[in-house]
């Protein structure tokens, strides 16, 4: 793979990063105004909060493919 389609998928990856981290800070607002409400069920709010859980794990997936450890 040359290093034109190595960027190319690196900023592929910035902006899958920047779409997830989105829909991370959507989800603790969505959960926040829930919680603040006091009228949800905790099933909602339980499934919300593995929902980010989730996104979390994809966020720190992506991160590490776009900066990997530097072994020293």
């Amino acid at each position: 793979m040359n290093s034109s389609a190595k960027m190319e998928q690196v900023d592929v990856l910035r902006v899958k990063l920047a779409v997830l981290k989105r829909e991370h800070r959507d989800l603790d607002e969505a959960i926040d105004a829930l919680q603040t409400r006091g009228s949800a069920d905790m099933l909602t709010i339980k499934r919300l909060k593995k929902q980010k859980l989730a996104l979390k794990d994809q966020i720190v997936t992506l991160e590490d493919r776009i900066l990997p450890d530097i072994i020293a």
